[in-house]
């Protein structure tokens, strides 16, 4: 492992350093980075306690073996995160803090008794919980910002967007706050904030990473790995994944998935590459983001390439993979609403009190009134239809990727938007429109795909190039990672900003 999470990891059970410093720096860090506006809880004394068990562990392990490196060993085969800082996105509950979901809504929540699926794998991993992470109120948006607790700011440049809905912890990364910071994808979550921040995110195939409790947009939303490094991507992933009771869809991992020292893949390689500008036609792209693509696909066909005989490369007219089915980027804002309405109803007491909310606006950010009173506007048939029509989009990419393709297209449609979430100066406040995003169709088809590091913005901000594979074929896209990391390396942390050791 030579990323800053496999690294801090190895340094821990070597005795390099103790999880006690690793806790301290990441405090520290932290506190001298506020004005990102990235973490939002902290739970400092119980992080240190936590890492001084794992140093006492760590030291109990080293007395049992003479040899030191069955001692490392050891340790890492129980504990592969021992030591490692961790911040939680704050729609994930992690005991004995509350889960406030970015809303003044939630400003109350009582303290979760249980970890959620992710940080209680990281923990049991030997991960060290530090915080919260910042987001969107209830998650909905593409940026990170809210009445809650402010505007989010990108480590790149301040005055942009990292994304959303996991912004708080893409922002972190960017940063070097910590080396793990935990992050979900309902329709895009994941891959906004890692082509923003100059980072890898991969959203899973739907059921690799078991859910508990219910996603508030069921079929939706998956939690799924950002990270500085590809082998730390690789293991973070093969840690989350896997079946958790209760969730009819979650399988276990693939073999090339759940080993965490494993390279390369199984099945076939990739053999066609499709590009397109959009998965639906929602209007050309604008010129950088267009040149971002052509020469990124240039790019990733070279990688490919150098690895075996190229790649056929085919271009696809956006509006022709779904013809005569539908749109499954504007079916996503009719089924994300909708299942959000009912997700708070049951929270809240019912569809009127989610509708009284909506009417009465003081508690609720302006995007979030629109979202949710889209959802209240949704009727069943309307809702059912949509959600029939997810399998016919399913088929047609299923179809266009075969077993050994990949889709190419921009993660994000146009540049970074303003920190509060504005395309520009003058708009208002509101929802982001459809057309601005290029991720939600993974999340309505439930494949796979990953964001990968690709220049910079107008305004200095990292952009991202998606890469979409076959179901559970997320292999390919961590072994994608890895090539594309080799060949074309990024920044370790923002400029400005130290990146996180890997000792």
């Amino acid at each position: 492992m030579t990323g800053p999470v496999g690294g801090t990891a190895r340094a821990v059970a070597d005795r390099v350093v103790t999880a006690r410093a690793c806790v301290e720096e990441s405090l520290r860090r932290i506190a001298a980075a506020t004005g990102l506006g990235a973490v939002v809880a902290l739970r400092a004394d119980e992080a240190l306690a936590e890492a001084d068990a794992l140093d006492a562990e760590v030291e109990a392990e080293h007395r049992r073996h003479r040899a030191r490196a069955d001692a490392v060993a050891a340790v890492l085969a129980r504990r592969p995160l021992v030591g490692v800082p961790v911040l939680v996105k704050d729609l994930e509950d992690v005991a004995g803090l509350p889960t406030r979901r970015g809303s003044r809504v939630f400003a109350a929540a009582p303290a979760a008794v249980a970890d959620e699926v992710v940080p209680a794998r990281y923990r049991a991993a030997g991960g060290v919980v530090v915080g919260k992470t910042a987001l969107p109120e209830l998650a909905i948006e593409g940026f990170t910002a809210s009445s809650a607790h402010g505007v989010t700011r990108n480590p790149w440049n301040p005055e942009r967007s990292p994304g959303g809905s996991s912004g708080g912890s893409g922002a972190a990364l960017a940063a070097g706050l910590a080396p793990v910071a935990t992050a979900t994808d309902g329709g895009g979550s994941v891959r906004i904030p890692a082509a923003f921040c100059g980072l890898l995110g991969l959203k899973p195939t739907h059921g690799l990473v078991g859910r508990w409790p219910v996603a508030d947009w069921v079929d939706l939303s998956t939690y799924g790995p950002l990270a500085q490094d590809a082998s730390d991507l690789r293991l973070l992933l093969s840690l989350m994944a896997g079946v958790v009771p209760g969730d009819p869809d979650s399988a276990p991992a693939p073999p090339d998935v759940a080993d965490p020292y494993r390279r390369g893949h199984d099945g076939p390689p990739v053999r066609r590459v499709v590009v397109a500008d959009r998965t639906s036609p929602l209007g050309p792209l604008p010129d950088g983001v267009a040149d971002r693509l052509r020469t990124g696909a240039d790019a990733l066909v070279a990688v490919l390439a150098a690895g075996g005989p190229p790649p056929a490369v085919e271009r696809l007219d956006p509006s022709s993979l779904f013809a005569g089915v539908g749109d499954p980027d504007l079916d996503w804002f009719v089924l994300a609403p909708a299942e959000h309405v009912a997700a708070l109803a049951a929270l809240l007491g019912g569809r009127d009190a989610v509708a009284r909310l909506v009417e009465g606006g003081d508690l609720l950010d302006p995007s979030t009134r629109q979202f949710l009173a889209d959802g209240l506007a949704v009727d069943v048939d309307r809702y059912l239809a949509a959600r029939r029509r997810r399998t016919a989009y399913t088929r047609a990419l299923d179809v266009l990727l075969g077993d050994d393709g990949v889709l190419v297209t921009p993660t994000v449609a146009v540049d970074a938007w303003i920190a509060d979430g504005r395309l520009v100066r003058e708009a208002g406040p509101g929802l982001l429109p459809p057309e601005v995003f290029s991720t939600a169709v993974q999340n309505v088809t439930g494949h796979p795909a990953v964001s990968l590091p690709w220049g910079l913005d107008a305004h200095g901000v990292p952009s991202g190039l998606q890469v979409t594979a076959p179901r559970w074929r997320d292999g390919v896209l961590l072994d994608l990672a890895e090539r594309w990391q080799s060949a074309r390396p990024w920044p370790a942390a923002a400029p400005g900003y130290v990146p996180w050791p890997t000792w």
